[in-house]
């Protein structure tokens, strides 16, 4: 399998100045909050957000440099994204990410909420800078999508009568709506047409449901060393994702574990063993091959170039990581 850094190629050297100035837009006036912050950035994760925004400004802006704008768009996306895995892990308790410890189990459970709700701060405060205001709507946007999406779930927990439309829906607010969005404003910033913008949106729409169908899917295949947390947690938190609810259809059985939340020794175990023995494995892959096959199609308004043939092998490469 091709490791996701190796697709970014053509925006190599933009990331490695991403990367120089996250630290820097945190500051260090704030100690703590700058220990926090270069923890979070020094964690590393495969930078794909910014990535995607990066190719994006390449492949629409062919004959000339991209600008600090797009490169600053970038920034932000990932100054949005990882302020929301901060207070995501608060909610889910979560004592490591990626391989190295959480912000809160680090510095505790206040300042990872203030270190996050800083970040989120920070990154509407250069939002603003960018002077666009389609830009500012668009983001602001995600921030609203991303804690929606966290209440929905939460709402939504052990209740197996929800449909796959309801957890495609949660899959957009909690991570398509980002990459959706900053995909369009990357183009908003090269000025495309408004046809290659909205393409440029349903490009990231699709790439974001396909990429978190296949993390759901692994929850269920993987490792608990290659996911950095036991296999099936989403399951037992009651998060229920696309291989159970497919499953769910086929295994009744499943309904009665799932209601009574694992109260019973061995339920967890049970109701893994349903869901691998059932076609909602397979039947999720299928849904993210779709979604990734389309936001593939939308890439067609692009010119020819390396960044396009990035944007390509990045949506192939999320389908490649099942196996």
């Amino acid at each position: 399998m091709t490791p996701a850094t190796s697709l970014f190629t053509p925006v190599e050297a933009d990331l490695r100045l991403l990367a120089d100035n996250l630290k820097q837009l945190v500051g260090n006036r704030h100690p703590i909050l700058f220990a926090a912050a270069e923890h979070l950035f020094g964690a590393g994760g495969k930078r794909i957000r910014p990535a995607i925004v990066l190719l994006i400004s390449r492949a629409t802006m062919l004959e000339q440099e991209i600008t600090p704008r797009h490169r600053r768009l970038a920034e932000i996306t990932e100054m949005i994204h990882t302020a929301s895995l901060v207070h995501d892990d608060v909610v889910d308790e979560s004592d490591v990410r990626r391989g190295v410890p959480t912000v809160h189990s680090l510095f505790g459970n206040r300042i990872a909420i203030l270190a996050g709700d800083f970040l989120f701060a920070q990154s509407s405060w250069y939002l603003a800078n960018l002077d666009n205001l389609e830009v500012v709507k668009l983001l602001s946007e995600v921030i609203m999508d991303l804690a929606t999406g966290e209440i929905q779930q939460g709402l939504n927990r052990f209740d197996g009568s929800i449909s796959i439309e309801t957890y495609l829906q949660k899959s957009y607010y909690k991570t398509a709506s980002l990459i959706a969005n900053s995909s369009k404003a990357a183009g908003l910033l090269s000025e495309v047409s408004r046809e290659t913008v909205e393409h440029l949106y349903s490009y990231g729409r699709h790439f974001g449901i396909a990429f978190q169908i296949v993390d759901d899917i692994l929850d269920f295949t993987s490792t608990t060393d290659a996911l950095g947390k036991p296999v099936g947690s989403d399951l037992k938190s009651g998060n229920l994702t696309a291989p159970v609810l497919f499953a769910l259809a086929q295994k009744p059985a499943l309904e009665v574990l799932i209601d009574r939340e694992f109260a019973q020794e061995g339920d967890l175990e049970q109701a893994l063993e349903l869901i691998q023995d059932s076609q909602g494995i397979q039947q999720a892959r299928e849904l993210a091959a779709d979604h990734a096959k389309l936001a593939i199609e939308h890439l067609a308004v692009l010119p020819p170039s390396e960044s396009h043939q990035a944007l390509i092998k990045i949506a192939e490469y999320t389908l490649s990581r099942l196996y």
